[in-house]
């Protein structure tokens, strides 16, 4: 099974986790400080809530952190990195790389507005301590995302 992910920038995760537990009908799969994560069945979507108050404006400004697909398998992730390179698109590839609480193969790329998306699958969960970007800090800048498809480093998710 895949599902579509969608990482959204919030700045309240008490009150995002709230509002998305009503929404949706369930409580987090994992929620850690300054993040939280829903695996919704029904549409199947795995739902991220990241507190990132400097990226967030208000109504729809800044919502976005970035997009992604989840896939069951590593083997998942190197089929559509051939598939992504073979179209053209250029990959940036991250293999056991821990972030968002989890350590987890990817590929990235960016849309043509430069968008972020991610083909990953969770190897591992990681603990708490490594924080979003693996490291013990917060996630990767709006910038670093922006520019992952152009092959800028980038912290994590």
């Amino acid at each position: 099974m895949s599902r579509v992910q969608l990482a959204l920038n919030v700045s309240d995760i008490d009150a995002a986790v709230a509002f998305y537990s009503k929404l949706f009908g369930a409580k987090p799969a994992k929620r850690q400080p300054g993040y939280a994560n829903f695996a919704i069945a029904e549409p199947p979507l795995k739902l991220v809530l990241i507190e990132n108050t400097s990226a967030r404006g208000t109504g729809v400004a800044g919502a976005l952190n970035h997009l992604g697909v989840e896939v069951e398998t590593p083997e998942e992730v190197r089929e559509a990195t051939h598939r992504l390179a073979s179209e053209g698109l250029v990959p940036e590839v991250q293999e056991s790389t821990t972030c968002c609480y989890a350590v987890q193969d990817k590929a990235w790329v960016n849309d043509p507005d430069g968008a972020p998306w991610e083909v990953y699958t969770v190897l591992a969960d990681a603990p708490a301590e490594t924080g979003l970007a693996g490291d013990g800090t917060c996630c990767a800048s709006a910038d670093e995302l922006v520019s992952i498809g152009n092959k800028a480093s980038s912290a994590c998710c």
